[in-house]
């Protein structure tokens, strides 16, 4: 038997606070019965069952009361199935013997040209000229499609498909099963899951099969992976060749998103179909809030597909600034947050009263007259109290009718405001941040003259608008500007550690570009994504960390190619301990939302370097058996274990002392009372690189000097490739109000290598 006797109250309290997130999320709820994953012990079928499908319809069979089906089988990441099942079903369910968990299905969020230059990798290339290894390595996309007819797909110059792919091109509505090419080799739909949960897919709105009519997987994928495209540019701006960060890797996609949602049963099963397929790298930009590791599918898929070797990375969400913020925190996850590049889109606006403020904007179309044009607040033209964020039907055409409309950005998308304004009658329109977003300027393809402005310049608008007796205004475009400093800085939108599952596991690990982000796009959906917008282009601009996340995806398979024999946790080492967190004058990288210094919370180890990245020097290499060590340490019971990693749930022995510090992780958290204290990590460095003597620094940020930081011993001496060398830091703190967090960095040189790790130091 492997139920334990406090797991049916556990059981019931887990289930009634998932239920109730995703009543709020708005997940469907069929007559009291929902979608559920059950986690087996594989090596618990009973004798009198042929084949483990058999044994999990007959389980079902037994509760339901019914005849109940099975959604999906697994037979990789994990054991076991997923079905309806009302909550009384699902506890009976898990008092089977050789069934571990019974967990509810999660509904997960999508977190929605100059990058390649903006990053090195023209440097980076150059060390490693093209070979049939990079071509070689395939990226798994899980999404929401693929426009396959993108130039970013075209598969010139590239051989044979790699010989191991199990992979194949599925067809379906609109989508042909020879859209694949030696670029594009794999294409797949998952939407039993979905369709269980929310009724059969709209033909209507959305294609029954791999096609993308989104356009976030298209751009997702084509950043990762897309072929060079000369010429690419949204409506004229970001002109430039795009290509993908390993343009000579392969892609394949999983659609497992779609309109209402991405399912974590789907989302599951996408991930154990792209292992067996043969993928080295897989890519998820999406989440779905934070629960325990055994109760996170994507961090169940990520940790079989870690053991088989595959690099997995997430997007960190879009929920910052906001403290415990972030997603995806799993440890053998690299969780990515969002920086700026050197590059915006300029647009000006100009009051009547002669004042002028920066803004940004993609607007394409006829300008507005060179003559001040009338200029009101959103707020002043509308009987209802959320007229000023340009809700539909809020404004009053009468009162907004040829003017420029100031409206406060929150609630709606941001072009869909413009549509409200155009539709009443408006000749344009300021889109103002308030306290929620700050001075973060997020450029967008507006459907008339438009252009958003910081939280600043927006409240100067309203007093102007609102005190003014003929208020004016202009808006000037002024296309595409690189070599804009200070670059990078966070992304306001970029969610934030800690990490609330385990403390002592530092996120996000690193940050890479997130904002204005230009790629391939859907033909199915206007730039704006807005179904009444009918513009069609080739390339679109958004941000998010669903567009950092790719970025990185694309870089490992970059490392991968030029490092066949990297675990995915050197990889990530790799480029955590190479990325900058100070510009070139030693600054410290800057966070929009607080306009000073960013954090380790803000942006892990820094700002993703691949030029560096390529050759490190050491790394921070784990195993499948340190995570499992990892597990024992945070007090996972035996059947948690066994549902997460598939290993015997007796793998903790009660005669060794586990410990999340022992974790060879590539940053360091340290955890105090608010009297203070002193913790030991132990860390082992592994050499990659050149023989050299290494020599340690390591000191607290400015601010955080109640942190001391010893480490022992200071010298590190490797003189192979492969050698091993371990050491311990001592972190002692002095008191500090409970809440209070420091930071600071250790960093090991030689006369080639500097390998860099950030500390987080919290008083609880």
């Amino acid at each position: 038997m492997w139920c334990h006797g406090r797991r049916s109250a556990l059981f019931a309290v887990a289930v009634a606070a998932i239920l109730a997130a995703a009543a709020a999320a708005g997940e469907v709820v069929h007559d009291g019965r929902r979608t559920y994953i059950v986690h087996c012990s594989h090596a618990a079928m009973p004798s009198e069952f042929a084949a483990h499908a058999d044994w999990y319809a007959s389980s079902l069979q037994s509760v339901s009361g019914r005849a109940a089906a099975v959604i999906y089988t697994y037979d990789t990441l994990l054991h076991g199935y997923s079905a309806r099942l009302t909550r009384a079903e699902a506890r009976a369910l898990e008092a089977q013997p050789g069934v571990l968990l019974v967990n509810p299905e999660t509904r997960y969020e999508l977190h929605t040209t100059r990058t390649p230059e903006f990053l090195g990798l023209d440097r980076a290339e150059a060390l490693f000229p093209e070979s049939n290894t990079a071509s070689d390595v395939v990226v798994g996309v899980l999404d929401t499609g693929v426009w396959p007819e993108r130039a970013s797909y075209d598969d010139a110059g590239l051989g044979p498909v790699p010989a191991g792919w199990k992979g194949k091109c599925e067809g379906g509505s609109d989508f042909n099963s020879s859209a694949c090419n030696r670029k594009l080799i794999g294409a797949r739909f998952f939407l039993a899951g979905y369709e269980a949960s929310k009724g059969p897919v709209d033909t209507s709105k959305e294609s029954r099969s791999p096609r993308d009519n989104d356009g976030h997987g298209t751009h997702t994928s084509s950043t990762a992976a897309g072929s060079a495209v000369h010429g690419a540019d949204l409506l004229g701006y970001a002109s430039g060749t795009a290509k993908g960060m390993a343009p000579r890797a392969r892609v394949a996609t999983y659609k497992v998103c779609w309109v209402g949602g991405c399912f974590s049963s789907d989302i599951l099963k996408g991930m154990e179909v792209a292992v067996a397929d043969g993928v080295d790298v897989l890519s998820l930009s999406l989440g779905g809030g934070t629960s325990d590791y055994y109760r996170d599918s994507i961090a169940v898929g990520a940790y079989s597909a870690m053991e088989k070797g595959i690099f997995v990375s997430c997007s960190a969400g879009n929920a910052g600034p906001g403290a415990a913020s972030l997603t995806n925190g799993a440890p053998w996850i690299t969780t990515v947050g969002a920086g700026t590049l050197d590059r915006d889109f300029p647009a000006y606006v100009t009051l009547g009263n002669g004042n002028k403020y920066d803004g940004v904007s993609l607007y394409s179309g006829k300008q507005l007259p060179t003559t001040p044009v009338p200029f009101i607040y959103a707020g002043n033209a509308s009987n209802s109290s959320m007229g000023a964020l340009c809700m539909t039907g809020t404004l009053i055409p009468a009162k907004v009718a040829g003017k420029i409309v100031l409206c406060d950005r929150g609630t709606n998308a941001r072009v869909q405001k413009g549509f409200v304004v155009r539709d009443a009658g408006g000749a344009g329109m300021v889109l103002a941040n308030t306290a929620a977003n700050g001075e973060e300027l997020v450029a967008d393809a507006h459907i008339l003259p438009g252009a958003g402005v910081g939280e600043k310049a927006g409240n100067a608008m309203r007093t102007y608008a609102s005190s003014d007796p003929k208020p004016t205004a202009n808006i000037v475009f002024a296309g595409t500007k690189v070599g804009v400093q200070p670059s990078p800085v966070v992304a306001a939108f970029s969610s934030r550690g800690p990490n609330t599952v385990t403390p002592g596991i530092l996120k996000p690990d690193l940050i890479a570009p997130g904002v204005n982000i230009l790629a391939a796009w859907s033909g199915s959906v206007g730039p704006s994504g807005i179904a009444d917008d009918h513009r069609r282009t080739s390339f679109n601009i958004i941000s998010g960390t669903s567009m950092s996340c790719p970025h990185v995806s694309g870089l490992a398979a970059f490392l991968r190619s030029a490092h066949q024999d990297w675990s995915p946790a050197a990889i990530r080492s790799a480029l955590m301990t190479t990325a900058y967190a100070a510009y070139p004058n030693g600054d410290g990288l800057l966070d929009v939302a607080t306009e000073s210094a960013a954090t380790p919370l803000d942006m892990g180890a820094g700002h993703v370097d691949p030029s560096k990245a390529v050759d490190p020097g050491l790394v921070y290499d784990l195993t499948a058996a340190d995570y499992l060590d990892f597990l024992c340490a945070i007090e996972y019971e035996p059947a948690q274990i066994a549902a997460l990693t598939k290993h015997s749930s007796d793998r903790c022995s009660a005669s060794r002392t586990y410990s999340v510090a022992a974790l060879n992780y590539p940053s360091f958290s340290a955890t105090f009372p608010a009297a203070g204290g002193t913790e030991k990590h132990t860390r082992t460095l592994t050499n990659v690189g050149k023989p050299g003597t290494y020599k340690v620094t390591a000191a607290a940020a400015a601010g955080s000097t109640a942190i001391k930081v010893s480490v022992e011993p200071s010298t590190l001496s490797f003189s192979k490739v492969g050698e091993k060398k371990s050491y311990t830091v001592s972190f002692s703190a002095g008191g500090k109000p409970s809440g209070t967090n420091g930071f600071g960095r250790l960093v090991w040189s030689s006369d080639h290598h500097v390998v860099a790790s950030p500390i987080l130091a919290t008083w609880t």
